[in-house]
């Protein structure tokens, strides 16, 4: 990481009166003072028939405000590159005005960036802190695909702006995804893996000694970008023995598969609404190619998170099958457990 400076903002909320530009300047004085940094000059502005700007270029970057009168609301903006922290600008600051309160906002200005979390709530927001961007790019079956170098849970696969995979924490997900299914029974003949571009789900098959895996997948640059980056979670499954590659949409390619082929499937897709309807839509397929006793597994989202997504799977499997078992484990990258469901085919 390479630290430039300091940045904070300070939102003064429920100002009452209008502060002559002389007061504004007098502020910056003190203000860059107490900071030990240097003023170059002083330009500011007043609006008609309200409102006032005012901005101090510094040798260590600038200082402003910006009065809102009709919102009673001043804005404060201080950027520094010196050895002292630009928040001693907020005892001065609630001094000189009065307010309500103060909104305040701290900002590291260096090279780590931070990648909004797409379950943060209104009133909860969470970001990943990203060391390293290795990959940003649209795949041609038009995913959104990045590597992404994280602070807490090393190189990562989002796919359409969602963490899919850390390097950190991938063995709970997929040993918990492939044990969930040999729990219910041990048979390893053949497998299915429907999705699972990462290579982690086919990585757990071959070291519990699966025989044979047909790895069904819709987007090849996943896996090639996950091979370069993310290798240790793939562990070269393309270039085993025992792995074949079907590429393009599985729910087609399974059309032409023989009856009874697999002990088990591993369906590691989207939880979203379209994949459970696409899941639903294929499970007369998807029973066929199963063995009778065969098992089917599909990771169905957090209850935590999306509780309905994942009563919504369960529902599909048992009206399908009659019959489903739930796995839960913690991922510290997803920030929440994760749940897989599986049915014994009877």
């Amino acid at each position: 990481m390479t630290k430039v400076g300091k940045h904070i903002t300070l939102d003064i909320i429920g100002t009452t009166q209008e502060y002559e530009p002389s007061l504004f300047e007098n502020v910056i004085r003190k203000i860059a003072k107490a900071a030990e940094v240097s003023v170059l000059e002083i330009s500011k502005y007043k609006f008609e028939p309200q409102g006032f700007t005012i901005l101090a270029l510094l040798a260590e970057s600038h200082i402003s405000f910006h009065t809102f009168p009709e919102k009673g609301i001043i804005s404060f903006d201080f950027f520094t590159c010196g050895k002292i922290n630009p928040l001693v600008a907020l005892d001065i600051v609630k001094k000189e005005f009065k307010h309500k309160r103060i909104v305040k906002k701290e900002f590291n200005r260096d090279t780590k960036s931070l990648y909004h979390d797409i379950y943060s709530s209104p009133g909860l927001q969470k970001s990943y802190v990203v060391n390293n961007v290795l990959e940003d790019f649209k795949s041609k079956v038009g995913q959104h695909i990045e590597i992404l170098d994280l602070e807490q849970f090393g190189k990562s696969l989002f796919i359409d702006n969602e963490i899919q995979v850390a390097t950190s924490d991938e063995h709970l997900y997929s040993s918990t995804f492939v044990n969930a299914s040999l729990k219910l029974n041990k048979d390893k003949e053949n497998a299915a893996i429907i999705g699972g571009g990462d290579g982690g789900v086919a990585r757990e098959c071959i070291s519990k000694g699966f025989s044979f895996i047909d790895w069904y997948e819709l987007d090849s640059e996943v896996v090639d970008v996950c091979n370069k980056h993310l290798g240790s979670i793939g562990d070269k499954s393309t270039e085993k023995n025992s792995i074949k590659c079907i590429w393009g949409d599985a729910f087609k390619s399974i059309k032409s598969v023989e009856d009874d082929k697999y002990d088990k499937i591993f369906v590691d897709l989207n939880d979203d609404q379209s994949c459970i309807d696409l899941a639903a839509k294929n499970m007369d397929s998807l029973i066929r190619i199963l063995k009778p006793n065969g098992v089917i597994t599909a990771q169905v989202g957090s209850q935590d998170k999306k509780p309905e997504q994942v009563k919504k799977w369960l529902d599909v499997l048992n009206k399908n099958f009659g019959n489903t078992t739930l796995d839960r484990v913690y991922i510290p990258s997803f920030d929440c457990s994760w749940n897989f469901s599986s049915s014994i085919n009877h």
